[in-house]
């Protein structure tokens, strides 16, 4: 294959170190903010959908002891904060310092904001989505927004149980709360609200690209090969391999391909080996060279 038919490889556009990136940081942290404070105070606050969290929390303490929910969230961020600091180190407090402040202030500076809809469904859904694209672009950042993410990652710390069980956990204790403060009929609100929220998180950080990743077994693996390295410009991996009846040892051919190229590949393996055995699975996502550069 000539040179001219290689893929260049590409460097990230924004260095993963040094002064842009901490830039690109704090814009992702502040717009995912400013994003979750919004979804909560035009969505899920004023149909009482407290989805978990301390944002979740807060809804709870107005309906119950009429404390304005930036005030309850400050009261509970900047504590779990410094505990966070103390047990889980200095790295991750200071990430996670900006979103304890400043997630607060925009849920104070947009309070007055008036709701879209009283539609409790369209708010669980709308309301999950922005929170979700919100906490996305927190990640993106290297962020935290603090709050019950501390707390979960000190009950994974001194319990060992996972990050995730443990963040469902603690919300699962916030949405029971809605239940008895507000209603069930909230809670399950909620639920779906949380539910969303994962979903769009997962958008966010992976993105829209679907790509898949291909396992082909031939007895023609070189010839596969070049026609996948000539024909289709990609890459791949040679995996060796053991049939489990006939103990034979064979060669597992591995390609990553975006979406559109599955056809293109099916054909390029077809028209060198009809019987090839061909499996094609999702993979959400790829970095590296020829895919996304982090």
């Amino acid at each position: 294959m000539s040179s001219s038919h290689r893929r260049r490889r590409r460097e990230p556009w924004i260095p993963v170190n040094g002064p842009v990136r901490r830039a690109a940081d704090l814009i992702f942290m502040t717009a995912g903010s400013l994003m979750m404070a919004l979804s909560f105070n035009l969505f899920f606050l004023p149909n009482g959908i407290a989805s978990g969290g301390v944002a979740g929390l807060s809804i709870l303490a107005q309906e119950w002891l009429g404390i304005q929910p930036a005030y309850t969230q400050w009261g509970m961020n900047i504590p779990l904060f410094l505990l966070g600091f103390l047990l889980l180190g200095r790295e991750y407090g200071l990430r996670s310092l900006l979103g304890s402040i400043i997630l607060p202030l925009f849920v104070y500076l947009t309070q007055d904001w008036a709701a879209p809809t009283g539609n409790p469904l369209l708010a669980a859904i709308y309301g999950g989505i922005g929170v979700g694209i919100g906490l996305g672009l927190v990640y993106r950042g290297r962020g935290s927004t603090g709050g019950l993410t501390i707390l979960a990652q000190l009950v994974q710390k001194y319990t060992g149980l996972s990050f995730s069980f443990s963040v469902v956990l603690l919300d699962g204790i916030v949405i029971l709360s809605a239940a008895w403060v507000l209603s069930l009929e909230q809670a399950l609100y909620a639920l779906i609200g949380l539910y969303v929220t994962g979903k769009v998180i997962d958008t966010v950080e992976m993105g829209f690209n679907f790509t898949k990743v291909a396992y082909i077994i031939s007895d023609h693996t070189d010839s596969i090969t070049r026609a996948i390295l000539e024909d289709l410009d990609r890459g791949l991996t040679k995996l060796t391999a053991e049939g489990g009846y006939t103990g034979e040892h064979r060669t597992v051919l591995m390609v990553v391909v975006g979406q559109n190229e599955i056809p293109r590949l099916k054909t390029v393996v077809q028209a060198v080996d009809p019987q090839a055995f061909v499996i094609i699975s999702n993979a959400h996502e790829v970095l590296g060279e020829g895919f996304k550069m982090k």
